[in-house]
């Protein structure tokens, strides 16, 4: 059998090991120390825009704590983008919340902006307003900013970015992570770069740094004893792992052109395919960093279906996956309200997640080429 082609792996720069090997010269190992300073620098750097960063051991550990900072409690309704992964939705039951969902727009594939002012006016008609908005970045495309910031300040809501997949994405000419009231990155291995597994909160409020730090670190109170007056957490990025971040921020630029290199090569590869369209930006505003390149099959119009081609690459041991399968059709959230009219349905039943990563060999291009080709 010939290797296998993945999805998204990790891609190394070069230069971490310096920083895992200077970890262990100096032995801080522990969930502190210069790395940990310095990623959430590198990361504050990067973003601009006066950005405050915590490192943390997850994406889904920040959204967690995001959502213990702005309140939500057992009880509570939080709105949720139902196309992503279940870690955007996880924390808020984590939180004794209810999940709201709401449907995607066929132009990024995220929050529906007449979907959410639905669900808003109707939850509030039902008495229960909800707490927060967790709108995602899907594959890279950042969402509708404007019209959601809009909604999001009418209705006094604040917004949770999830910006786990678009690190390096703008809108406007301004980076993903910057858009929420808070918001969150992933740097879980298959994310365009990684620290193995990771996260951190963003926010343009220092205090939510602090007090992020502090609920990670067991919320352990100022004192000389182990004394406890909030329930915290172990979810912080240790310095280890911040090594790695370090070095791979000095190659996310680079990663980032890499990716939208895919994008490119499947763009040209199917200009010519009757009923397949790769997802794309819908106007020069957006900037996607094409963390996975997607597209979505018209068996109409193709002859076939996207999971013909999955079941196709896999025979050359070629990883490929359907989209996320969108929330409110998940078991574990069945009962949860949601509000929309089939657009992630429809997204999920028709489309497919190509081997995107920034490692792939021309040789291995050549292969899903041929592959795909042949098929299509």
């Amino acid at each position: 059998m010939m290797p296998k082609i993945y999805l998204s792996s990790p891609h190394m720069g070069g230069t971490e090991r310096q920083y895992v090997n200077e970890a262990f010269d100096t032995n801080w190992i522990a969930p502190l120390g210069p790395n940990v300073t310095g990623f959430e620098s590198d990361l504050e750097q990067y973003l601009g825009n006066d950005v405050h960063v915590a490192a943390l051991s997850s994406g889904t550990a920040a959204l967690h704590l995001t959502l213990i900072l702005l309140g939500i409690s057992k009880g509570d309704e939080v709105l949720c983008q139902s196309m992503t992964f279940s870690a955007s939705a996880n924390p808020i039951v984590y939180q004794g919340a209810t999940p709201v969902f709401v449907d995607s727009e066929p132009d990024t594939w995220n929050l529906c902006p007449n979907h959410l002012e639905q669900a808003i006016k109707d939850r509030i008609k039902k008495g229960k307003k909800p707490k927060a908005i967790i709108a995602v970045h899907l594959y890279g495309m950042p969402y509708k900013v404007e019209a959601i910031r809009k909604i999001a300040d009418t209705y006094e809501i604040p917004i949770v970015e999830d910006s786990a997949e678009a690190l390096g994405s703008t809108y406007k000419d301004a980076p993903c992570g910057t858009f929420g009231d808070i918001s969150i990155l992933s740097f879980n291995g298959n994310k365009i770069i990684t620290t193995s597994g990771g996260g951190a909160l963003v926010s343009h409020n220092e205090a939510h740094k602090e007090k992020a730090i502090f609920l990670a670190t067991q919320a352990r109170d100022h004192a000389p004893h182990y004394q406890h007056s909030e329930i915290g957490y172990n979810y912080r990025l240790s310095n280890i792992s911040a090594g790695i971040g370090r070095g791979q921020m000095e190659v996310l630029d680079d990663h980032i052109k890499l990716r939208r290199a895919m994008h490119s090569f499947y763009a040209e590869l199917f200009s010519a395919s009757e009923g397949v369209s790769v997802f794309s930006e819908p106007s020069s505003a957006y900037f996607s960093n094409h963390w996975l390149s997607c597209i979505t099959v018209n068996e109409k119009e193709s002859g076939f279906t996207s999971e013909a081609i999955r079941l196709h690459l896999a025979e050359d041991n070629i990883e490929s996956r359907p989209l996320w399968k969108p929330m409110h059709m998940q078991p574990v959230f069945k009962d949860a309200p949601y509000y929309g009219s089939g657009v992630a349905e429809n997204l999920f039943k028709n489309g497919l997640c190509l081997p995107s990563g920034s490692n792939l060999k021309e040789s291995e291009k050549q292969r899903i080429k041929v592959k795909l080709t042949s098929y299509t």
